[in-house]
């Protein structure tokens, strides 16, 4: 922080723009009377210490820097601080307790339409939206630590949340308590990186409608439902980690009318489901581990071209289940722990196809309350036989390279 202050006030001596400071034992004690003094490109230096001035709005490009987490108070009943200015930095603060409202959406901090402004390093608590971008081009979120308390998803907001907008970096934030963790609706190509969403009450992750995004090395862990991807093209998704995802709805990622996009270095750890697909196109899922959840993935018949290969499946209950008869995927050179195939010719590849899809899956798809019947000696014996001479799951779900060991992945 005091590096980030010297070069500051470093830039605005070269800039021979002025420093406006905001302080208890200062001679300007206000900071809506700061805002209003400040020239653009000034800087707003705001000192440690407790405001309450209800609804702050930032007009004019400045930087606006706390020093030593100068706490922001909405009092329940403001939105805390409104940006409405390209360009503008907000650095430093602790932002609490917005106001309440599902109509208006109060927000710790809001960009109204704005280009170009970095929100970064700040602690939001308790807010109803923690930070909102609406109609942004080219923000910066980024080093944000935003914490809600909700118990209810229709009496809190989302911790960030992005509207209508494009080229939006979203960096290493860490969000919990809120609706949903990040979300985005008509957002384009931008980054999620880095980030961690834990203990949300939906998904820690959820967007539609956004073209052209990517997500990458972010956590996803004890959320209400996982992480949710809809009606979206061209999405790419690489070493993220989608962990402890458990209920009836709840998923590591949930794919919904999603084409042309590209999953690797993902790891899918103890969800309910690891993947589940519905009507899903154009796929390619490759070097993912799916590890130790209920079902490693679940396609749905009305799913198409999708590849899956060089993938581990290690500890799943079920690795794959459908709800359908029709094979319209490929499987390949996959490593499956259930596979208890050979390999006289040492060339690591399984030298008998495998099919990754048990009868009890199929059975459990259609119903559930079989589960009842789950490791019992004669479902045993018929998912073995099944998987020698299939006649209920489809003899062409098969993987016909399984390798023999699992990939260092």
């Amino acid at each position: 922080m005091k590096n980030i202050f010297y070069f500051i006030l470093l830039i605005s001596t070269l800039l021979k723009a002025n420093v406006v400071e905001v302080g208890v034992n200062k001679p300007i004690k206000s900071i809506k009377k700061a805002i209003a003094i400040a020239k653009v490109g000034d800087t707003v230096l705001v000192h440690k210490g407790l405001y309450r001035e209800g609804n702050i709005v930032i007009d004019k490009k400045i930087v606006f820097l706390g020093i030593g987490y100068p706490i922001l108070d909405g009092q329940k009943k403001y939105e805390v601080l409104s940006v409405k200015s390209d360009g503008v930095i907000v650095d430093g603060f602790k932002i609490i307790k917005s106001g309440y409202a599902t109509l208006e959406d109060p927000c710790g901090i809001k960009v109204y339409n704005k280009n170009h402004v970095t929100i970064q390093n700040n602690i939001l608590d308790n807010n109803f939206f923690g930070i909102y971008i609406q109609n942004g081009r080219n923000c910066i979120v980024k080093n944000n630590k935003i914490r809600a308390y909700g118990k209810e998803e229709q009496r809190i907001g989302n911790g960030i949340h992005c509207w209508k907008s494009d080229s939006l970096q979203i960096t290493a934030n860490t969000v919990s308590g809120h609706r949903d963790g990040i979300y985005f609706e008509f957002v384009t190509n931008s980054v999620i990186w880095r980030n961690i969403s834990v203990k949300n009450i939906r998904y820690g992750l959820h967007f539609m409608f956004s073209n052209d995004d990517a997500y990458i090395s972010n956590v996803f862990k004890n959320n209400g439902a996982g992480v949710a991807v809809m009606f979206t093209r061209r999405v790419k998704m690489f070493n993220n980690y989608f962990e402890e995802n458990w209920g009836d709805a709840a998923y590591g990622l949930l794919l919904k009318e999603i084409s042309d996009s590209y999953i690797s270095g993902n790891k899918f750890i103890k969800n309910t489901s690891g993947i589940h697909m519905e009507g899903t196109s154009r796929i390619l899922i490759e070097r993912n581990i799916f590890e130790a959840n209920g079902w490693g993935m679940k396609i749905q018949a009305s799913c198409m071209d999708n590849v899956i290969k060089n993938n581990n499946f290690v500890g799943n209950t079920f690795d794959i289940s459908t709800n359908g008869s029709l094979v319209l995927n490929t499987f390949n050179s996959n490593y499956w722990d259930k596979y208890e195939g050979y390999d006289l010719d040492k060339n690591g590849v399984g030298d008998v196809h495998y099919h990754p899809l048990s009868l009890f899956a199929v059975l459990t798809e259609n119903n559930p309350s079989a589960m009842l019947l789950f490791r019992s000696f004669m479902i045993t014996l018929l998912d073995k036989s099944e998987k020698i001479l299939p006649s209920i799951t489809p003899d062409n779900f098969v993987d016909e390279t399984p390798l023999m060991h699992s990939l260092s992945l």
